[in-house]
């Protein structure tokens, strides 16, 4: 066999290959190598977050170590490794896609487009799309925002209800992105930003946060209300139901209600305070019938 031959069969037989390795199911890659990655944020406050900069915490956090768990129960195995990889917003979706990360269990919202490139547990949060600004500013409205500098955080579904409603409004307004939800916020502290457009939520939770609250608010109409969930690679239907029976357990025995009050109204790191936020209704109406619908099913209901 000439050189050429040997190397067009080795080329042939990687090829053949790579459809069962992208195929491969999260439980069995769990099982053989005895650990499991989950993305978590950095600044995704009380979801996600790094306090201390090393060990992620959070209520999706909590929520991820529980599905861990059941996979391991499933599994029967004595032990996971669990493993961090921090993500952002632009990388997330191809980090779970090429199997770097196997339980993304930051503050994601459930689409129809993303559904198309990957799968998501039940809606674990509801989260409504609002604006941050300086207490000292005359916004108080998306009609406000005329002449002003708005940022959002690259690659959030938040960019795109800015754009939406900037163009029904026909408001003329200097858009810019950050790179992550810190710098979104630190160029609205700085004045280099008028306002910041993301979920209430993480706006309530960056603010209490900061190095003085007092000076911001949450303010506006509701831009978007979107289903925020817990995302994981598609077509793997026995990881989903583990994940999914997971959390239909957590909200049954109460847990899921006490992590809540651990994390959205009970005093959270790093600086010990109080969000206070108690859960949308349309949480709560999710606890009593769980869902994984995108959020333009959501929006419609």
């Amino acid at each position: 066999m000439t050189s050429h031959s040997l190397l067009d069969c080795l080329a042939a037989l990687v090829i053949a290959t790579l459809p069962c390795l992208a195929s491969a199911q999260t439980l069995d890659k769990v099982k053989s190598s005895g650990s499991i990655t989950l993305g978590v944020r950095d600044a995704s406050v009380p979801l996600s977050y790094m306090p201390d900069g090393a060990q992620p915490i959070g209520f999706h956090v909590d929520i991820c170590q529980r599905i861990v768990g059941a996979v391991q129960k499933q599994l029967k195995i004595p032990k996971i490794t669990v493993q961090y990889q921090t993500v952002t917003s632009q990388n997330r979706i191809p980090l779970v896609q090429n199997g770097t990360v196997d339980l993304q269990c930051g503050s994601t919202t459930n689409n129809a487009v993303r559904q198309r490139d990957v799968a998501f547990a039940l809606t674990t949060y509801v989260e409504e799309v609002r604006m941050a600004v300086r207490k000292s500013s005359s916004i108080r409205s998306v009609k406000d925002l005329a002449g002003k500098t708005v940022v959002t955080t690259t690659g959030t579904t938040s960019v795109q209800h800015l754009r939406r409603n900037v163009r029904a409004t026909g408001l003329d307004i200097k858009d810019v992105q950050a790179k992550d939800h810190s710098e979104s916020f630190l160029l609205l502290e700085q004045g280099r930003a008028d306002a910041w457009v993301i979920d209430a939520g993480l706006l309530s939770a960056t603010i209490a946060n900061a190095k003085h609250p007092a000076d911001f608010a949450v303010v506006g109409e509701v831009l978007n209300t979107e289903p925020i969930a817990i995302m994981m690679r598609k077509d793997d239907p026995a990881f989903k139901a583990i994940a999914d029976s997971t959390i239909r357990e957590m909200v049954r025995s109460g847990e899921m209600k006490s992590l809540w009050e651990k994390w959205f109204q009970a005093p959270i790191p790093p600086k010990g305070v109080r969000l206070d936020m108690s859960a949308p209704e349309g949480l709560q109406r999710l606890w009593a019938e769980p869902n994984d619908l995108p959020m333009e099913s959501f929006a419609t209901k």
